[in-house]
């Protein structure tokens, strides 16, 4: 990878932009994470039955599982095709901070998979008759957890990169740390469609998504170095 002459700004801008050029030029597989969310959520219905009061009861619970699986289906990919050809290795060398290169990295997996779900999940939430004051919370929950599965994610994906093999490792890494975003995500909904006060499970999601940000470029970067060394 040819090392920027800017700043730091100026190579954040040009990992991102080359990491959504290159998944847009692969539009199968860009469609593969938000195809998975909508046909896991729209088979609950097929499933347990069209009562509104039983699915309503456990949209929110469907909801944040289905993204959070489909987040992980695009994780491997974030890493692997530059350890391959050789330019994580040329990044890691860089005399740019690795911390900011995996920041725009895990941005542009965000891009690519945690937005598409945000802007499907309201559609869904109808699908399972989600009541109109927990769609907003619907909406600001994955707004604020999603980008901390890819943050998370991102970490084991560094320490797996250099596996043939690492997606069961992967998950099994990464999925006792999604815990958390899903607890507070899930109940979130839940409580706004029972009226209560939802302000506290949404600050502790932002303090994970600040604590995220903080830390997981370091940890990621780190992991990589561990990876490739």
């Amino acid at each position: 990878m040819r090392e920027a002459d800017g700043g730091l700004g100026h190579v954040f801008i040009s990992v991102l932009m080359r990491d959504l050029t290159l998944a847009f030029r692969h539009r199968g597989e860009l469609a593969n994470p938000l195809m998975f969310f909508v046909m896991v959520v729209s088979l609950f219905p097929l499933g347990i039955g069209p009562a509104p009061s039983t699915l309503a009861e456990i949209a929110p619970g469907i909801i944040w599982v289905a993204a959070l699986l489909a987040s992980m289906l695009a994780l491997d990919a974030m890493f692997r095709t530059d350890f391959e050809d050789g330019s994580l290795e040329q990044m890691a060398l860089s005399h740019h901070p690795l911390s900011v290169i995996v920041l725009a990295k895990v941005l542009a997996h965000w891009l690519i998979t945690g937005l598409p779900l945000l802007i499907v999940a309201p559609l869904l939430g109808v699908l399972l008759y989600l009541p109109d004051n927990a769609m907003v919370v619907l909406v600001l929950s994955l707004a604020l957890g999603t980008p901390v599965l890819s943050l998370v994610g991102a970490i084991g994906t560094g320490l797996t990169v250099g596996l043939k093999r690492g997606g069961v490792l992967l998950s099994l890494l990464v999925l006792p740390l999604y815990v958390p975003v899903l607890i507070f995500g899930a109940l979130a909904v839940n409580d706004a469609t029972a009226g209560l006060n939802v302000t506290g499970h949404l600050y502790l999601m932002g303090a994970l998504l600040v604590l995220s940000i903080a830390l997981s470029p370091l940890a990621t970067a780190a992991a990589i170095r561990v990876s490739i060394g």
